[in-house]
């Protein structure tokens, strides 16, 4: 242990996979924020910490059992000559889940005053938290992965895991209410929800599709967001007149 704490490429590996882990799990915290959004605001940062801490024990469970996670990577059977293993199933069905539940809660905003009673409907505290463990298997498993063919000391990666999901729930709150008081922040992480179940269901069929991609099409994306909210801040300021004809 102490000549992994002195070994400077140990500590190179931990920041890289750490800052990986953090990118991989913007996604998860967008879905939980728009999932406890459904709940009472006095439960809504326990079912945020509730849903994030079982990210982590199902990410160091994963990363516990890798024998496994390398057979889940075999082939099960095929169809149409394509090979499917279990990993494809669960991205897949991740994938499914993940659109139907984003597509939901975009038909549910867009449908006028019927559209928001629905969308404001409470959910009750164990749906929630069900439907975050089933997104948060999900995400898991494709962090674990990617997290296994970067590191090869399970040490490492259990470190990694720990310290991003502390900051992730650091974050994770700022950007839940963010997202909540910004109607277009919230419609735009929905669309990219889709997104990324998209992306999630094409690697199920191993048609890989580059993350960085998506990812810089998010962040331009909020980036131009965030200026359309500045900018309709300052129109909404009041403007003080000056006339030239004013005396004084």
């Amino acid at each position: 242990m102490l000549e992994l704490l002195a070994s400077p490429e140990a500590w190179i590996a931990l920041a890289t996979l750490t800052a990986l882990e953090l990118v991989l799990g913007i996604d998860n915290i967008i879905f939980i924020s728009i999932l406890v959004d459904k709940l009472p605001p006095a439960q809504r940062e326990r079912a945020r910490r509730i849903g994030l801490a079982m990210a982590m024990v199902m990410r160091i469970g994963l990363l516990l059992v890798l024998a496994w996670i390398v057979g889940l990577v075999a082939p099960l059977f095929t169809v149409f000559g394509q090979e499917i293993s279990g990993r494809d199933l669960i991205l897949i069905a991740g994938g499914l889940f993940l659109v139907w539940k984003a597509t939901h809660e975009i038909h549910g905003s867009l449908e006028g005053e019927e559209g928001e009673a629905s969308s404001a409907v409470k959910g009750t505290f164990g749906a929630v938290i069900l439907q975050i463990m089933l997104i948060d298997i999900v995400f898991s498993l494709d962090s674990i992965i990617t997290a296994v063919g970067m590191v090869d000391d399970v040490r490492i990666m259990i470190a990694a895991v720990i310290l991003s999901v502390a900051l992730m729930m650091l974050f994770a709150r700022p950007i839940g209410v963010f997202v909540s008081d910004h109607p277009s922040i919230k419609m735009l992480a929905l669309s990219f929800l889709v997104v990324v179940g998209v992306v999630l269901i094409a690697e199920g069929f191993d048609h890989h599709v580059p993350k960085g991609y998506v990812y810089f099409a998010m962040a331009f994306s909020v980036v131009v967001e965030m200026l359309n909210i500045n900018a309709r801040k300052r129109r909404a300021k009041p403007v003080e007149l000056h006339s030239p004809y004013r005396g004084g």
